[in-house]
């Protein structure tokens, strides 16, 4: 099961890094071509539906590694257990705005299924995707460091 996780881990940083990489060549081909006088409009749909997949696969990934922003200046001077309890309460917090946002994104998913881009044969549904595939993985994510939370609660350290 860590195999599997880790080789989505990889996956996911692996598109992520993909899709930025494109999303900034699409914008420099685009303002390239807008100074000769060129348009492409279906470039700039594609950048946006990149920019959907890039920020919210991104988002896992830093919550994943812990690299989003906190604060702290409350509960740094509590003691240990009382801080591993408020965080335990914020991820079970998070959790639970991550399943409203599956669920919520599920129905928009479907709702935006019709709808396409003006310049690409792409379904706009596949950009609210991006929303719902991040949510999950972020619930994993979030699962996963409630159970590492839970498991060493008692270890000083942490």
């Amino acid at each position: 099961m860590k195999k599997l996780y880790h080789a989505l881990c990889r996956l996911e940083v692996a598109v992520c890094g993909v899709g930025f990489v494109f999303l900034v060549a699409f914008i420099f081909l685009s303002a390239i071509l807008r100074f000769f006088r060129v348009s492409m409009s279906w470039n700039i749909d594609l950048a946006l539906f990149l920019l959907a997949w890039t920020a919210f696969l991104g988002a896992d990934i830093a919550w994943r590694s812990g690299q989003l922003v906190g604060i702290d200046l409350i509960t740094r001077n509590l003691p240990k257990k009382l801080q591993k309890i408020i965080c335990l309460a914020i991820y079970f917090i998070v959790l639970a705005a991550l399943i409203i946002i599956v669920i919520f994104g599920i129905n928009l998913v479907w709702a935006e299924r019709l709808r396409t881009y003006q310049s690409i044969p792409i379904p706009f549904s596949l950009v609210t995707l991006s929303v719902v595939v991040a949510a999950l993985s972020m619930c994993l994510s979030t699962i996963l460091k409630i159970r590492h939370l839970i498991r060493n609660f008692n270890t000083p350290k942490e």
